[in-house]
C-alpha cells in the first residue's frame, strides 16, 4: 500500500486487506473523480466486533457519475466479488457538493449493502425510505471517521444540523424499538448511544455508551450489562434479552431523547 499505509493501521487486522483492496477498486471504478473514502460506523468509533459487526464505509465523488459507473462499482464491490470478512459491508456513495453541507436528507447516489450475513442491496439514489440511517452516519463520519482515501473525513463530510440531527436520532430510537429485524443487544445499545449523544453531543461506541449509563441508572444496570455480553458474541449466538425490561428501557431511551428536542424542534 505504500504511501497510503497508514490509514489503515487506525482500522482493525482483520478488515485492514480487505478495505484496501476496497479502495483500489473505487479508485479504479471512478477515477479522477473519486474525491475520499472513509471508514464510519463502529470502525470510526472504535468498536468493531469481528463476527458482529458491519463495514461501514463512506464514498465521496466529485460529481454524480454516470449510473452504469455507479453499478460498476456496486459489482466490484458485491460480496461475491470481494468477499468480505466482516458480517457485512454497508457502503454509501454522495456527491462531495451534497455531503461537504449540513443535510437532514438521504442524499446518497448508490446505497450498497453486501456480505455473508446481510440482506444484498443496491439502491440507486434515495428510494423514499429513512433517511435518519444516512444522517446519523454523517455525524458520525464528521466525529470520528478514519480517512482510507483523502482529506480528513471532517473536512469533506458536515454533520447535519442540530434539529436534523435529533429527528434522525428520535427515528433511529423509535425504530429500533419496533424492534423488527434487529437483535435485541443492538435494540439496547442503540438506545443507549442515542441517549449519551444527546446528553453530551458525542457519539460513544455503543458498548461505552452502555457502560456510560449503567454507572448512573442502576435500575436498567442489569439489563445493560447483559446487552454488553450478548453483543461480544457473534450474532448467531446472541443471547435473548428479557422483554419487559427490554421494553421499559426502550421507552424510558425514547423519553430521554424527547427531552433534549433543540428549540425549534421541540
Amino acid at each position: 500500500m505504500g504511501a497510503e499505509a497508514e490509514p489503515f493501521r487506525t482500522v482493525p487486522a482483520e478488515v485492514r486487506p480487505y478495505l484496501a483492496e476496497l479502495v483500489r477498486r473505487t479508485r479504479a471504478v471512478c477515477g479522477p473523480g473519486l474525491t475520499g473514502v472513509v471508514a464510519v460506523g463502529s470502525l470510526a468509533l472504535g468498536d468493531y466486533r469481528h463476527g458482529r459487526s458491519d463495514v461501514d464505509v463512506t464514498v465521496l465523488v466529485q460529481e454524480p457519475p454516470p449510473a452504469a459507473v455507479l453499478r460498476q462499482l456496486a459489482d466490484a464491490l458485491d460480496h461475491r466479488q470481494l468477499p468480505c470478512p466482516a458480517a457485512g459491508l454497508e457502503l454509501v456513495v454522495y456527491a462531495a457538493d451534497f455531503a461537504r453541507l449540513p443535510s437532514g436528507e438521504a442524499g446518497y447516489l448508490l446505497d450498497l449493502n453486501t456480505g455473508a450475513r446481510l440482506p444484498g442491496r443496491a439502491a440507486f439514489g434515495p428510494d423514499g425510505g429513512p433517511s435518519f440511517w444516512y444522517v446519523i452516519d454523517r455525524s458520525v463520519a464528521h466525529q470520528a471517521g478514519i480517512a482510507l482515501y483523502g482529506p480528513p473525513a471532517a473536512e469533506v463530510i458536515a454533520s447535519p444540523g442540530p434539529a436534523d440531527l435529533h429527528t434522525a436520532i428520535r427515528a433511529s430510537v423509535r425504530e429500533h424499538g419496533d424492534g423488527q429485524g434487529h437483535l435485541a443487544d443492538n435494540r439496547v445499545l442503540n438506545g443507549c448511544r442515542s441517549v449519551t449523544y444527546c446528553r453530551t453531543g458525542r457519539w460513544l461506541a455503543k458498548r461505552d455508551a452502555a457502560r456510560q449509563l449503567a454507572a448512573t441508572e442502576e435500575h436498567f444496570r442489569p439489563l445493560l450489562e447483559a446487552a454488553v455480553h450478548s453483543f461480544e458474541r457473534p450474532r448467531t449466538a446472541a443471547r435473548p434479552l428479557p422483554a419487559p425490561q427490554l421494553r421499559e428501557f426502550l421507552t424510558w431511551a425514547r423519553a430521554r431523547v424527547d427531552e433534549h428536542a433543540p428549540a425549534a424542534d421541540a
